[in-house]
């Protein structure tokens, strides 16, 4: 059994934070550890420095996500800006580096470059003597999660793990254990009986859409054009915690003819978005890793729409290649992009083969068990 593990994020955006919750559950369920944590690494550091990392990178993907990109490319430089990176973050996280040194973990499993960064130098200077892992949580593997100390890497893709090789990381210390998510997307539903559950047409093709995460202008060209669907389809439109957003939608939904063969059906803020997924066929919506990671669980095909320049380019592409999503780039043609894919059954299927063949739906489990061993050496 593990001892002390401690499971370390940062709030830039959910995805980190969800996979390092992932991780914390799996420990858990297996009872692997004898004491457990997540830590948000931003909550030991100063305000302004927690709002440059955070904030501007929300404001960025909202405001000018072709900064983004280019700051992205900018930065993949691998083994280059060590230490005027380092230099920045260590002043800005002084109380971090005080909470590692009293906790003194066993093993630190870190599901974002900040905290791997700091424990990396602590390590070199032997201020720590964790063992530390890095769970890269993006189907490709960007410069900023390189570092000099650490035990082991957990990537998505047998290609990440050539990469990593490529650059000097040894073959042995890199796993392939898919992005971790939430255990409950290991555990297999039907999708008739979910339909049937949340009040769905058990029979009509599903598409579920996270409507929040367009953003305010986009989602009215989102579901004007999904309204323009030929095929008799269910549209699942996810809102989150936006009243505002769901009365947008439902205005703009009331306004369609009678005899419509799309039916949409509105939901706020749910915990339950594991079986919406189970009841889905289809996913419209941007691929971070975490949700691609959910939906590929599902066995759901990707329709891309509007991905961020970086990262989420770089997880379209893989998509794509593995022949597991399409992508749309125009909104006015979506509806005509999933007719058309909806009207080719054939290829549909395969689609569907495909996400099953790179589903990882027990990646957090997988990496858990990795640890045992690890700390078994």
């Amino acid at each position: 059994m593990l001892n002390k593990v401690l499971v370390l994020s940062a709030s830039v955006g959910a995805g980190h934070l969800r996979a390092a919750d992932a991780v914390l559950k799996a420990i858990n369920e297996l009872r692997a550890a004898k004491e457990a944590r997540h830590v948000d690494s931003l909550d030991y550091t100063n305000k302004a420095f927690r709002s440059l990392y955070s904030k501007a990178y929300i404001e960025l993907v909202n405001a000018a996500p072709d900064v983004l990109g280019w700051l992205y490319d900018q930065l993949d430089k691998p083994w280059k800006n060590e230490r005027r990176r380092l230099a920045l973050d260590k002043l800005n996280t002084r109380p971090f580096v005080k909470m590692l040194e009293e906790y003194q973990p066993d093993i630190a499993v870190c599901t974002h470059f900040l905290p791997a960064e700091i424990i990396s130098w602590l390590k070199a200077k032997k201020r720590l003597r964790c063992r530390q892992v890095i769970v890269v949580t993006d189907l490709d593997v960007h410069a900023m999660w390189l570092c000099h100390h650490y035990e082991h890497y957990f990537v998505a893709m047998d290609e990440t793990r050539e990469h990593l090789v490529t650059l000097g990381i040894p073959a042995e210390n890199i796993t392939v254990s898919g992005i971790p998510i939430d255990p409950v997307f290991a555990r297999p539903k039907d999708k008739v009986e979910t339909r049937i559950k949340h009040d769905l047409d058990r029979d009509r093709t599903t598409i579920l859409i996270s409507a929040g995460g367009f953003g305010v202008g986009p989602i009215e060209h989102l579901m004007t054009s999904l309204l323009n669907l030929r095929h008799a389809v269910q549209i699942v439109a996810v809102c989150g915690r936006s009243e505002e957003l769901r009365r947008r939608l439902e205005r703009l939904v009331a306004r369609r003819p009678a005899g419509d063969p799309v039916s949409v059906r509105i939901v706020g803020f749910t915990t339950e978005m594991d079986e919406y997924m189970a009841a889905a066929d289809l996913v419209v919506g941007k691929p971070g890793g975490l949700t691609t990671s959910e939906a590929l669980s599902r066995g759901l095909v990707y329709v891309i729409v509007n991905p961020i320049p970086g990262q989420e380019e770089r997880n379209s592409d893989h998509l794509l290649e593995e022949g597991a999503a399409i992508r749309c780039n125009n909104l006015p043609v979506l509806a005509y992009k999933i007719d058309r894919l909806l009207g080719d059954p054939g290829r549909l299927a395969a689609m569907r083969a495909n996400v099953q063949r790179i589903a990882r739906p027990r990646a957090a489990y997988d990496i858990v068990n990795k640890l045992r061993e690890l700390a078994a050496e």
